[in-house]
C-alpha cells in the first residue's frame, strides 16, 4: 500500500558538509528507549555525546520523575500545605504549558492528575486517595507554585515531549544541526539527511492490522507525538480494558472509541501535551477543539468493522 506523505510548509537551509557522516547512538531513559540520528564528522566521539545526553536525561527525571521518590516533583507532592516553591527553569517551563492547555482543554489535560493516575494503576505504586484534579487550585505564578494541601503533580503527558525538545537543542548547542531526536517514540527532526532529503518517518498506526493508508512524514523543524488507549493498558477485577489516559474531568480512565492521536508541531513538548488533551476529549470534541486552535492533528477512531481516519485542516494542509 503506497503511504501518503506530510512535509512542512516550508523547507530551508543548506545539506550538510560534504565528507560528514549518519551516525546513532540509542539507549534507555524514563522507563523507555531513545534515539538519536546525527550528520557528523568522523572525528566526533561519540562516547562525550552520549555522556551529555546521559545528564540532560538525569536533570529531567531529577526534577519531574514521579517514580524517584526524592526528585523535585515527588517532594513537591508531599510537601506540606501553603509550602512555596521555587521552580527551576526546565520544570517551570513544563508545568507553564501544562497549565496553558488544561486552561485552554477546559480540564481535559490537567497536570494535577497525579492522584487519579495512581489511583488507576498506572503511576507510582502506593495508597493515595483518588482525588478530583485541578489545575485551578495550584497557585503558580510561572516560577514560583504553591502547594495547596494534597495536590499531586503529574507532567508525565508532557515532560517526555519537553526531553525531545532539550535533546534536539543540545544537538545543535554541539553543531550538530542535522539530526533526528526520539524519546519512547516521540520525534523532532531538524535539518537534512546526508543526500539532502529530510527525516522520513512513518506515523505509527493503533495496530499492525488497523488497514490504514500508511502515513509518513518529512520531520523538519517539526515534531510529533501520538497518544493512544493502545499502550500501557491494563484490566480491572472484571476484566475491563482500561486505558492508561485518564479523563481528569470524570476522574476515570477514558472509555470513548478513540484509538490514537498524533499531533503535530515545531515543539515535542506542545505535541505531546495537546495529543493528550486530545485524546481525552475524543471525536467528535478533539477534532473540533483541533480545528479552532489550527492544531495539526490525526485521528484514528475504533468502528465495528475497522478504523476510520480524521484530520485537522492543519494538517490536511501538509498532505503533498
Amino acid at each position: 500500500m503506497q503511504a501518503r506523505v506530510l512535509v512542512p510548509l516550508r523547507i530551508a537551509g543548506t545539506p550538510p558538509p560534504w565528507g560528514q557522516t549518519l551516525q546513532t547512538l540509542n539507549g534507555e531513559t524514563m522507563g523507555t528507549t531513545w534515539s538519536v540520528a546525527f550528520i557528523g564528522p568522523d572525528a566526533l566521539r561519540p562516547e562525550l555525546l552520549r555522556s551529555a545526553i546521559a545528564a540532560l536525561f538525569a536533570e529531567v527525571i531529577r526534577e519531574m520523575s514521579p517514580w524517584e521518590s526524592d526528585s523535585l516533583i515527588s517532594c513537591f507532592n508531599h510537601a506540606e500545605s501553603d509550602s512555596r516553591w521555587t521552580l527551576p527553569r526546565g520544570f517551570a517551563t513544563v508545568l507553564g504549558a501544562a497549565c496553558k492547555i488544561a486552561a485552554a482543554s477546559q480540564g481535559a489535560f490537567d497536570p494535577t492528575a497525579g492522584a487519579l493516575v495512581r489511583h488507576w494503576g498506572f503511576g507510582p505504586p502506593g495508597e493515595v486517595q483518588p482525588t478530583r484534579a485541578d489545575w485551578r487550585a495550584l497557585a503558580w505564578d510561572g516560577e514560583t507554585a504553591t502547594q495547596p494541601g494534597g495536590l499531586q503533580l503529574d507532567l508525565s503527558a508532557i515532560a517526555k515531549g519537553y526531553a525531545v525538545d532539550r535533546l534536539s537543542e543540545l544537538l545543535n548547542e554541539l553543531g550538530l544541526p542535522h539530526h533526528l531526536a526520539e524519546i519512547g517514540g516521540e520525534l523532532r527532526g531538524a535539518g537534512f539527511k546526508p543526500e539532502g532529503q529530510p527525516w522520513w518517518v512513518d506515523i505509527e498506526p493503533p495496530a499492525a492490522d488497523a488497514g490504514l493508508q500508511p502515513l509518513r512524514i518529512a520531520l523538519h523543524g517539526l515534531a510529533i507525538a501520538s497518544s493512544g488507549d493502545y499502550r500501557r493498558v491494563r484490566f480491572d477485577t472484571q476484566g475491563r480494558r482500561l486505558s492508561h489516559t485518564v479523563d481528569p474531568r470524570s476522574g476515570a480512565p477514558i472509555a470513548h472509541g478513540l484509538a490514537s492521536v498524533s499531533v503535530v508541531h515545531e515543539s515535542a513538548m506542545w505535541a505531546d501535551g495537546w495529543s493528550t488533551a486530545l485524546m481525552v476529549m475524543g471525536l467528535p470534541d478533539g477534532l473540533r477543539f483541533a480545528t479552532t486552535l489550527g492544531l495539526a492533528a490525526r485521528f484514528v477512531q475504533r468502528e465495528p468493522g475497522g478504523y476510520s481516519e480524521h484530520f485537522s485542516p492543519a494538517l490536511q494542509e501538509l498532505l503533498a
